[in-house]
């Protein structure tokens, strides 16, 4: 065993990097501000740079990979649940990683009301609740609304990732994204974690369901056009099949 290192780990599966010295650590928690306050990159990070942003981050495990590998791009993850939210900044701040920062909040918040226009290189969804009882699915976060929310905030050419082990809910998104995006499907692991970018993926390769990984960069319209072929997408009220997964079953943070 190596001195200091991290030894939390999924499935085997490590935490991304390892501590450094304390003497290095940083603070990575930010907060939001009011609802609908702006979000502020460079306030944010000091400096300006490519920006990604992780809706829904969970525990960290991608945002902190993607920052350790990428050091030059600014990374902000929102969480709803505040262990998750102090686990991810924890992880970061000991990684030193400046570039890394978590807040929580709200993520479709966020995305439809904090994000100016064209201010975003990167957006990333990993697997978002599917929401199994019908009387819930409107809080699914995967709705025409975010769609164009997420095509707005992009930069021209942007990248939006979309992951899920749901199968109701992948044939959702590949019904919906090719209206404001050019969808790529990844057919097996990601090049940098092999092993699963989340907490979610390494548990569900594990149990044998499939992942589906779809790459969508964002298509050149223009606001008015956005809009008209967001709003006649359908909504998210999909049939989530909860047989699949088993009654009461709780399923992991991503």
């Amino acid at each position: 065993m190596e001195p200091g290192r991290d030894q939390e780990s999924t499935c085997g599966v490590p935490f991304p990097g390892a501590p450094l010295p304390r003497e290095r650590w940083t603070r990575t928690r930010v907060g939001l501000g009011d609802p609908g306050t702006p979000l502020d990159w460079v306030a944010l990070f000091g400096r300006d740079a490519p920006r990604v942003l992780d809706l829904g981050c969970g525990n960290g495990r991608f945002l902190v990979a993607s920052a350790l590998r990428r050091p030059t791009m600014d990374h902000l993850g929102i969480d709803l649940v505040p262990p998750a939210v102090r686990f991810a900044s924890l992880r970061a701040g000991q990684r030193g990683l400046a570039h890394c920062k978590f807040a929580w909040g709200d993520a479709s918040e966020v995305v439809t009301a904090r994000c100016a226009p064209s201010s975003v290189d990167e957006i990333h969804l990993y697997h978002p609740q599917p929401y199994y009882d019908a009387d819930r699915r409107e809080r699914r976060q995967l709705t025409p609304e975010v769609l164009l929310a997420v095509h707005r905030a992009l930069r021209p050419g942007g990248l939006f990732v979309v992951q899920t082990d749901n199968p109701a809910y992948a044939r959702y998104a590949r019904t919906v994204l090719p209206a404001l995006f050019s969808v790529t499907e990844r057919p097996g692991a990601w090049p940098d974690a092999p092993h699963g970018r989340t907490l979610r993926e390494i548990v569900a390769r594990r149990k044998g369901l499939q992942i589906v990984r779809l790459e969508a960069r964002r298509a050149d319209l223009d606001a008015d056009e956005a809009a008209r072929r967001a709003a006649a997408l359908p909504a998210p009220d999909f049939d989530a099949n909860r047989a699949r997964y088993g009654a009461g079953r709780r399923r992991p943070r991503a």
